[in-house]
């Protein structure tokens, strides 16, 4: 790994990567040196086609890591979620503004002839390329991998789809809770004698935009050492099944089919949320010495050595039982009396909180995982920050998402070196569109 990132600099030098090389506890003050302030990104350029939710997602991830991302976006409508509301905040969609931090939007008609040229030459300049259309669909209009790959051999060309290239399944459209339902997960979710329950976010979509943000740090990574681009095939259902982990082991080792279980565990008893006198509170005894620890703070004893619950085995053998005792210690006391009592004990807990007490959580802010960021057009607004904290550098300052169109201009004039003439024709023959920040 080390001898792969020494060779990154030779290989920028060489042009196989195009451009020039906040209260985070992690952060340890001022830059020891130059290189203790570069981004892991920085000067690498992504070329976002994709739309929605897990496209956008993995490439917002690799924006917070200082890549510049150019956003492609249909004229007049832009990406799908611009729409999907409300809640709105003037006219932008607080979906869009969610995961379209640190971006630059490009309107372009990718139908039209100089549409695609402008997508050519956007990709030749690029280290990335990022789509997410149905298969097949980019390689009628001569933007397939094939036809990039001739242009940008160094090109990371990442394909983003609900089922994969080939297939039976290929040509159908990829949404989050389609492919939840195809891939088991909304047969695993929900109340254990109810229907089964879409998750409550897109789990499926933000896992694939992980996969993909994943595959395309390794293809960077791989042509560091090749110096050759690559083809990632990502795609939601083998997104899902991938992390359906235990629950598909029990199938395909021990032939067990799997059930809804609500907010229980099939495997671990206790671990599920508990009706408390005013809410509810999510307890997990994953050994032993934590369940006897649990039935002295429940003030239980007797349940310790009781044989029917002496070992996780046997607990779960006897859950409804056991879990009939449990909940009704646990609906005498008010939350905040089960929080008191479980501080510092070793076990697992948590409240279930709603939005408003997620952001108000002391560890939610001390983690800064509220970003705000000052948008052109309604202000100030707040999303949900980065994850992960760096000990070497800070991420991006939040840049807020794009107006659509809002850096078209720009782009064909600094990234593509088109004159004020050319960009005039384009956009009154409406190839592309500029939208001006008031």
């Amino acid at each position: 790994m080390l001898a792969a990132l020494a060779r990154v600099a030779p290989l920028r030098r060489a042009g196989l990567l195009s451009g020039l090389g906040g209260k985070r506890e992690l952060w340890t003050g001022s830059p020891q040196s130059d290189t203790d302030s570069v981004k892991p990104l920085e000067g690498v350029k992504i070329l976002d086609l994709t739309r929605v939710l897990a496209g956008p997602f993995a490439t917002m991830n690799l924006g917070d890591l200082g890549a510049e991302v150019i956003k492609v976006e249909r004229p007049g409508t832009g990406d799908d979620t611009r729409t999907w509301g409300p809640p709105f905040v003037g006219t932008e969609s607080t979906y869009f503004l969610s995961v379209n931090r640190n971006k630059k939007s490009i309107a372009v008609n990718i139908k039209a002839p100089k549409g695609v040229k402008i997508i050519k030459e956007l990709a030749a300049v690029c280290d990335v390329f990022v789509e997410n259309y149905i298969p097949g669909k980019l390689s009628a209009m001569g933007l397939g991998y094939a036809d990039i790959d001739k242009i940008a051999p160094h090109i990371i060309y990442c394909s983003i789809t609900g089922y994969g290239q080939t297939g039976p399944l290929s040509q159908r459209a990829g949404y989050d809770a389609v492919a939840s339902a195809v891939s088991g997960l909304m047969h695993i979710t929900g109340p254990e004698d109810g229907d089964p329950v879409r998750p409550g976010v897109a789990m499926t979509d933000l896992a694939t935009g992980l996969y993909a943000y994943g595959a395309i740090m390794a293809g960077l990574m791989q042509r560091c050492k090749t110096g050759k681009g690559l083809y990632i095939d990502c795609n939601l259902l083998s997104s899902q099944v991938a992390c359906l982990t235990q629950v598909a082991a029990n199938y395909l080792i021990a032939h067990k089919e799997a059930e809804r279980w609500g907010t229980a565990h099939g495997s671990i008893v206790p671990y599920q949320a508990f009706k408390t006198k005013d809410g509810y509170l999510v307890v997990g005894a994953g050994n032993n010495q934590q369940f006897a620890t649990m039935c002295k703070i429940l003030n239980l004893p007797e349940l310790t050595d009781d044989c029917k619950y002496k070992t996780n085995y046997l607990r779960v053998q006897n859950r409804k039982e056991l879990i009939k005792i449990l909940s009704a210690r646990f609906k005498e006391g008010m939350t905040s009396k089960w929080l008191h009592l479980f501080e510092g004990s070793g076990i697992p807990y948590g409240p279930i909180n709603n939005m408003k007490n997620v952001f108000a959580e002391p560890q939610v802010l001390h983690n800064d995982l509220i970003m705000e960021m000052k948008h052109p057009t309604v202000g100030k607004i707040s999303v949900p920050g980065p994850a992960v904290r760096y000990s070497k550098f800070k991420m991006s300052e939040g840049r807020p998402p794009p107006l659509l169109g809002q850096h078209t201009t720009h782009i064909l004039k600094e990234v593509l070196r088109y004159d004020d003439s050319a960009i005039r024709e384009l956009l009154s023959t409406g190839v592309v569109t500029q939208h001006e920040a008031e």
